[in-house]
């Protein structure tokens, strides 16, 4: 059996674990942006997982896990690194604008190779720092960067009214949420259980209180 064809059943398996079903036409851009992936590691040094079955584990189920708490019709990725998990959401939903932000030159030239190669039409690129970044997106996704009080000092203004802050964490960070920035809640939390991955996920999401009138 090919590589490839074992990447593509622990995919298949993992999403049906977690509920979530795909056209067989994005199970296979989401291998291919993995075989991108591990190509460009070889040099640029993108992510420190090697092993393509553990890059399915790790960067495809860990970021889809997170597709049912999307909402809204533009995204924003901060910190994205080599694409996570902005790139496996934006194929798994072409109707999302999907916005990758990243300070780190090689990651972003990787970034835009990749948005060319999967034709994400509705992807683009931004290389530079989240608190440079303008615009109001309906998510955002961040993935463990920084502190959430950092985060959304950082990010904050980039959260669209009535949008949704997804914040990426392992173990659950009561001690961060103690120190929640003025402006912001908890609006829900959940505990992930990816496929294969033998760790804490929760997922928290965050809203921006109603300005006072």
């Amino acid at each position: 059996m090919s590589i490839r064809e074992q990447m593509r059943q622990r995919l298949c398996a993992g999403l049906a674990t977690l509920g979530i079903e795909l056209p067989n036409s994005v199970i296979g851009q989401q291998l291919d942006y993995l075989e991108l992936l591990i190509r460009w590691n070889a040099s640029y040094n993108l992510t420190a997982v090697r092993d393509p079955l553990e890059m399915v584990t790790r960067h495809l189920l860990d970021s889809l896990a997170v597709l049912p708490f999307v909402r809204g019709s533009s995204l924003a990725d901060l910190g994205t690194g080599a694409g996570i998990p902005g790139i496996p959401l934006a194929l798994a939903r072409p109707d999302l604008e999907v916005h990758l932000v990243d300070s780190n030159g090689k990651k972003a030239r990787f970034l835009r190779e990749a948005v060319r190669q999967l034709k994400l039409e509705q992807a683009r690129v931004i290389e530079g720092r989240v608190e440079a970044v303008s615009g109001r997106f309906d998510c955002i996704t961040a993935r463990a960067f920084a502190s959430l009080a950092d985060m959304l000092d950082w990010g904050g203004h980039l959260l669209a009214p009535g949008g949704r802050w997804l914040a990426l964490k392992g173990k659950f960070p009561q001690d961060e949420l103690d120190h929640l920035p003025t402006g912001f809640r908890l609006a829900e939390v959940h505990e992930i259980k990816v496929p294969g991955l033998d760790a804490e996920r929760h997922l928290l999401v965050l809203e921006r209180l109603p300005e006072p009138a």
